[in-house]
């Protein structure tokens, strides 16, 4: 008898690279950073070890070192010292976050992808990602007379990415018409499927967010499935560039259908909470913490991601 032997594959450590179906390279991952107005020095985010709001200073330091890691961008977060409820800071061409974008090109140039999140929450009094009605009710459409304002501002920083990350019905289509006259080569990311999840837990402390109530109205239900190809769809009708599922880990299924129909590349967010219980549970010595953070992100590009938003990005880019 002739008896299959698929271990012969698994061998050795070479013959396991020879034949590995899923590669990562750190020009598939992306840094998400935050930058702080006000800060002289880092805070650290206790929910998610190793990782700052930044200095202005110290934000550029990282960049420059993140770009010398050789990861493929930097997603840029701003975090105001003062907050009302339309989020003026993020139209204010002086703003923190918009700075920080200046600051970032300025450094790396066109070496990384220079990434700005282009959402409301980091700059309301109420934490939400879009403007209020007199109900209290998150206005879809004058949110996206917003985002189209925020867009050119972000543009006109020397933004190379913008990440449309408020899920309001509509928002690429504004953020594309906004770009066209003076900005029509900047790339719009649309998280078209980004689930209202339990997971986005430490990033709260990471921006200070002003949260009341939860986004369920508007960010996608985690037990609907082929909804995300519908919101995908629309987003790429409307001129997205590049399309996210967000989070990853829970949602490689919603990733995998979307990798297999998406015209445009597909990318992925290993959210706060994927990243904080991964370090939660390596500091209490339960898991080999590299083998997990490897582990993890090898998941997400075999179900279809083409690159990665990720916490240890510039780490792992050195490993690779």
């Amino acid at each position: 008898m002739n008896i299959i032997r698929p271990r012969r594959l698994r061998a050795t450590p070479a013959l396991r690279r020879l034949t590995a179906e899923t590669h990562l390279r750190p020009s598939m991952l992306t840094l998400p950073m935050f930058v702080r107005e006000g800060l002289t020095e880092p805070a650290p985010i206790g929910s998610m070890p190793g990782v700052v709001q930044h200095t202005s200073a110290t934000l550029r330091k990282a960049a420059v070192e993140a770009a010398e890691a050789g990861v493929g961008g930097i997603m840029l977060f701003g975090v105001p010292e003062r907050r009302d409820s339309c989020g003026t800071g993020g139209v204010d061409p002086d703003g923190v976050l918009t700075r920080a974008v200046a600051d970032v090109v300025c450094e790396v140039g066109d070496a990384v992808v220079v990434q700005a999140d282009l959402c409301l929450d980091e700059f309301t009094d109420h934490g939400h990602c879009g403007v209020l009605d007199d109900s209290g009710q998150v206005d879809n459409d004058a949110t996206l007379a917003v985002y189209a304002q925020m867009a050119r501002v972000l543009a006109d920083a020397g933004a190379h990415v913008l990440g449309l990350s408020g899920m309001m019905d509509g928002q690429v289509g504004a953020v594309r018409e906004a770009l066209e006259r003076n900005h029509s080569d900047v790339v719009v990311l649309a998280y078209a499927a980004k689930y209202a999840s339990a997971y986005y837990g430490p990033f709260r402390e990471a921006v200070d967010s002003c949260l009341t109530g939860d986004r369920r109205t508007y960010q996608m239900d985690p037990a609907n499935r082929r909804e995300a190809i519908r919101e995908v769809g629309l987003d790429i009708a409307e001129g997205a560039d590049i399309v996210m599922v967000k989070p990853a880990l829970g949602y490689l299924d919603i990733l995998a259908d979307v990798a297999a129909t998406s015209t445009v590349p597909v990318w992925a967010y290993q959210v706060s909470g994927e990243y904080a219980m991964v370090e939660a549970a390596a500091a209490n010595g339960w898991i080999d913490r590299r083998r997990a953070i490897e582990e993890s992100l090898v998941s997400i590009v075999r179900a279809g991601a083409d690159h990665v938003l990720t916490y240890w990005a510039a780490e792992v880019a050195t490993w690779l």
